[in-house]
């Protein structure tokens, strides 16, 4: 009898062990008619936790890095459903397009650049779309928040003004920000933002409080802005650290979205140099399910050839086929500019060109470009290229706050519901 019970219960283990439940992937979060799945949530956190142990950043308690990362997530989602909404496509050519500039810009080549993704543990097909997926949002962020930018002559006069006051030297501060938001109860969130700055000056770790409490745009780098120049912050931050001093912790100050606190790690000054400047102009065609990405390509040499044979001017083609308005209303002119201000794409081939020569049609982030380069010069600070300095700094400053601004309106007429497991 003891002998068939063994047997019996050797027969019956397996079975067992194959009955015994497995994990699911389930919904963590309902977004409009879309979904943010539990696994999704976990790679960004084991993501988020390597950055930061590589970083030698302390983490806040996994519930309130898990709030952040779910608040990221459900920001992504609503501006990839925009694009879908919009018919907005990254295709193949364009993604890996992006991926050989990224990994040239490290010194390598793609097949470099995979290995290296894969030897960190990563999937490299999901690593490609988590790539295609940033250059949608960038598009579609792009679309949305730049007809939302307004800069006037007098902000510009202005700002040029301020330029030539601070002379060639300059200073940038390393930037800290936490945003504690109204949630509709102002009386509280002023409470809360107190209790942050109570425990701030009394020596908590700035970013670790920042990825725990913090709701701005930064939070989960540790409300880390990097370096900028007073003239690139967002109006809030120029307003309160032009006389602040390295380890300065300025708050809580009432803004439109909430209380903010702003932290000034370090400050360094600039000495500006020799300034070599390219001015060139181009030809911009978007792919779209209309326009095709062959036929976008095609397009472009026809209009090579009937500028090689004077059949067409560059100005008059810009004007009229250009996908880029800015450039497209003054012949697809560039102005004089600094050519890393440029994508990758665009900066190398601007720099590979003479004088007067056009390029063949390439492939940018942006899309499919012709340009020519017009003329190089070096040149210290000018009238014109502060003029220009001016507009791009005025121009990043409100494309931020437009596009936090875009990004709220996005999530109040969305439904969102964080699906709570058992």
């Amino acid at each position: 009898m003891r002998v068939r019970n063994t047997l019996l219960a050797s027969l019956l283990a397996p079975m067992l062990a194959i009955a015994a439940p497995q994990p699911l992937d389930h919904v963590a979060v309902l977004v409009n008619d879309g979904i943010i799945l539990e696994s999704e949530v976990v790679d960004r956190l084991d993501m988020v936790k390597q950055s930061a142990t590589d970083a030698g950043q302390q983490l806040p308690s996994d519930n309130a890095l898990r709030t952040q990362v779910i608040d990221r997530l459900i920001t992504e989602s609503l501006q990839l459903q925009m694009a879908e909404r919009m018919g907005m496509v990254v295709g193949d050519t364009q993604l890996d397009q992006t991926l050989t500039n990224m990994a040239k810009e490290q010194g390598m080549d793609l097949t470099q650049f995979r290995s290296v993704v894969e030897s960190r543990g990563d999937n490299y097909a999901a690593y490609r779309e988590q790539i295609r997926n940033e250059i949608t949002i960038g598009q579609v962020q792009r679309v949305q928040v730049q007809r939302r930018v307004q800069i006037s002559p007098q902000e510009i006069e202005t700002l040029v003004k301020l330029i030539k006051e601070q002379g060639l030297k300059s200073a940038e501060f390393h930037v800290g920000h936490i945003l504690i938001d109204f949630a509709d109860d102002e009386i509280a969130a002023r409470e809360r933002a107190e209790k942050v700055m109570t425990l701030l000056n009394e020596g908590a770790d700035f970013k670790k409080t920042a990825l725990a409490a913090s709701s701005g745009p930064k939070a989960l780098e540790g409300g880390d802005w990097g370096f900028m120049n007073v003239n690139a912050m967002p109006t809030l931050f120029s307003e309160v650290v032009t006389d602040a001093k390295a380890g300065d912790l300025i708050g809580p100050i009432k803004g439109g979205a909430g209380f903010h606190i702003v932290k000034v790690f370090e400050t360094r000054g600039i000495q500006t140099k020799e300034l070599k400047e390219l001015q060139s102009r181009h030809i911009l065609l978007k792919p779209s399910p209309i326009l095709s990405e062959d036929r976008a390509q095609a397009m472009l040499v026809e209009f090579l050839e009937q500028l090689k044979a004077g059949q067409s001017e560059f100005a008059d083609l810009a004007e009229k086929h250009s996908d880029d308005p800015g450039s497209a209303a003054r012949g697809g002119d560039l102005g004089w500019a600094d050519p890393n201000m440029y994508v990758p794409a665009f900066r190398d081939t601007l720099n590979s060109l003479e004088p007067g020569e056009y390029s063949q049609p390439f492939r940018s982030s942006h899309g499919w470009h012709v340009v020519q380069l017009i003329e190089r010069r070096t040149t210290d600070a000018s009238e014109s290229i502060n003029s220009d300095r001016a507009y791009q700094l005025l121009y990043r400053r409100k494309f931020g706050e437009q596009a936090q601004s875009w990004q709220n309106e996005l999530r109040s007429n969305a439904y969102i519901e964080v699906v709570e497991t058992k």
